[in-house]
């Protein structure tokens, strides 16, 4: 199998590699960069600790702004938009678990 649509991301410190067609490689890049900067913020809060509660956090944070960004009518989404968060989210979460399997096997 080849890794041709692989890409490597760094989110809090730990690289994970994610399958994304080509077209889709700076989107993602764009979404771990403001992930990373989202959940470094929680951590050097000082309020939270530990990666799984911090990645958590990090997407309850973004999830609420993307909402709230819905309900006010000048900005408004589109639903292409919405489902690419949803599938940026489900990499996300499968990336967290595989690392957990990892860590944990």
């Amino acid at each position: 199998m080849s890794n041709g649509n692989s890409i490597t991301v760094q989110i809090l410190d730990k690289e994970y590699s994610i399958i994304c067609p080509q077209e889709e490689r700076t989107n993602l890049v764009s979404a771990a960069r403001y992930l990373d900067g989202k959940m470094r913020e929680i951590r050097s809060s000082g309020k939270v600790i530990g990666a799984d509660r911090i990645a958590v956090m990090a997407a309850l944070n973004i999830t609420h702004d993307l909402l709230h960004k819905q309900e006010r009518p000048e900005s408004s989404t589109s639903g292409a938009t919405r489902e690419q968060v949803r599938d940026l989210l489900d990499r996300v979460d499968l990336a967290l678990a595989t690392d957990s399997d990892k860590a944990h096997g």
